[in-house]
């Protein structure tokens, strides 16, 4: 997808710090008023001396530039904030929607954008650190960057509801793997690949997800994100009511000769069919408990 232009240098900074987790905005946006305010109000030089006229007027200068930044830096910072957290209850709210969903035409009602934060989710939720391209102009068809275990991966979103994702496209994506040291790269459609991308990406390290395959690895990443509490919860209640169980079962010492006892099962007498611990010494030893 092509990027819209940025108008200002505001812009840029904005989406920025965007990319950064919500609370680093807002650690920024009071960071930065402190400094700038504590330059704001620093008192200037009363008495000039030769050759003191030049620095006297930068301290003006910057005196000035700092009492208007104390309140415009932290605004770009908030901005940014807000911008990062809406994004977080986007994808939140997407991914929800895709698990309660029972097929994949969800994905053909959404737009480019909430198409391409669903698929950044899908791979966060898998333990990729993903990045979203927000540069201007063409983006060589990458659209997300992933990195895990130290290697980068690439990721073209094609939300297409009417048209088969074509050879082309693999193959563009492939070649900018190859100029950016990619370890891999996904193309990933709403809809569905020609038999001709198919193949040119068999046997490469190139993955294709299609709109059926992309929904169920969404609800299995979203399956197994909200499963691993309750899960580590039953582990953890499983081995608490193992150990006294073990501890119950676990064979004690004769009491004769100290030696380790063995469960026997009475073949005859009134106790025959019942089992006992016998002297693992026996006939030496003939300790029962």
């Amino acid at each position: 997808m092509s990027r819209r232009k940025k108008t200002s240098p505001a812009e840029d900074v904005v989406d920025l710090i965007a990319l950064l987790p919500w609370y680093v905005g807002v650690i920024l946006a009071l960071a930065g008023y402190l400094l700038l305010h504590r330059i704001a109000i620093a008192p200037l030089p009363s008495a000039l001396g030769p050759g003191a006229l030049g620095n006297a007027m930068v301290g003006t200068m910057g005196r000035g530039l700092a009492t208007a930044g104390q309140y415009i830096v932290p605004i770009f910072c908030l901005a940014g904030a807000a911008i990062s957290a809406w994004r977080r209850h986007a994808r939140r709210s997407l991914m929800d929607n895709v698990a309660r969903s029972d097929g994949p035409d969800i994905l053909d009602d959404m737009s480019w954008r909430e198409f391409e934060i669903l698929v950044g989710e899908g791979f966060r939720l898998q333990g990729y650190q993903v990045a979203e391209n927000f540069e201007a102009g063409p983006d060589d068809g990458i659209d997300l960057t992933l990195r895990k275990n130290g290697e980068k991966y690439l990721v073209q979103c094609k939300q297409w509801r009417a048209f088969k994702v074509g050879v082309p496209v693999v193959r563009e994506l492939y070649g900018v793997m190859a100029a950016e040291g990619a370890a891999g790269g996904f193309v990933v459609t709403s809809g569905r690949f020609t038999p001709e991308a198919e193949a040119f990406a068999s046997g490469r390290n190139l993955r294709l997800l299609d709109g059926p395959q992309l929904h169920r690895l969404l609800k299995q990443a979203r399956g197994s994100s909200s499963a691993k509490p309750a899960a580590d919860i039953r582990a953890t209640e499983q081995a608490s009511n193992a150990a006294p169980q073990a501890a119950k079962t676990a064979a004690p010492s004769c009491p004769r000769c100290a030696q380790p006892m063995v469960r026997r099962t009475a073949r005859k007498g009134v106790n025959a069919g019942q089992e006992f611990w016998g002297c693992s010494s026996y006939p030496r030893c003939r300790g029962t408990a």
